[in-house]
């Protein structure tokens, strides 16, 4: 019954939509622009579990299909050895790159900056900061620099309450407030949450409740 249950559990979204702005307003305006070919660099960072992978796959999702496109996760993912002039590059976690693979990226930096292609990088640190060549963390400042805030309490659970409709319950104020004081406070966390929440309450076929939430945290 749990696998079955799994099987037709709805994906996450990764859109802009689903995202809670809180103080980010800016920064998904500029996202779009990115997306549109207005803006050509941004760099992205912010503390981990902020939302960026979450922002740069909304990125992907919203190019248009015409573009050669390449996205790669630096923690396990290799940079493709030649691009475009043209093409669209996201790289997530830049920070992640060993030394050969810092080299690629900044040539690769070169040919979209010297043709019509557009880049869209995340990282932990401010540029300046992240333990990558001198060369490379230059190149980052090419375009626009924004830092992902936290988001406050009150949205994250905003946040909650959004994702657990997407899986077809209501999470009342009070338990999204005892999550925030029970389990670790990112958003990433928080999400799996709710899923093991909503995953053990249609298990045992009961409402989500206080005494099933504290129920399904013990089985995690």
């Amino acid at each position: 019954m749990k696998q079955l249950i799994l099987d037709f559990l709805p994906p996450a979204p990764t859109t802009f939509d689903d995202f809670v702005r809180g103080d980010n307003a800016e920064l998904l305006f500029q996202l779009g622009e990115w997306v549109r070919g207005e803006v050509r660099a941004l760099y992205l960072w912010g503390e981990s579990g902020a939302g960026k992978s979450h922002l740069l796959k909304a990125s992907l999702q919203r190019l248009p299909t015409q573009v050669e496109v390449h996205a790669i996760n630096a923690r396990n993912e290799m940079l493709p050895q030649h691009i475009a002039a043209d093409a669209a590059l996201i790289v997530d976690n830049v920070e992640s790159l060993d030394t050969e693979q810092q080299i690629v990226l900044f040539d690769h930096f070169n040919t979209l900056r010297e043709g019509s292609g557009r880049i869209l990088v995340s990282g932990t640190l401010p540029a300046m900061l992240l333990p990558l060549r001198d060369d490379l963390t230059t190149r980052l400042g090419w375009g626009l620099v924004y830092q992902l805030k936290t988001l406050s309490d009150e949205d994250k659970m905003a946040a909650l309450q959004r994702r657990a409709r997407h899986l077809g319950f209501e999470l009342p104020q009070d338990l999204a407030e005892y999550l925030l004081k029970h389990t670790e406070r990112d958003l990433p966390n928080l999400y799996r949450q709710i899923e093991q929440i909503n995953n053990y309450s249609l298990s045992k076929q009961r409402p989500v409740t206080l005494s099933l939430v504290r129920e399904a945290l013990k089985t995690n």
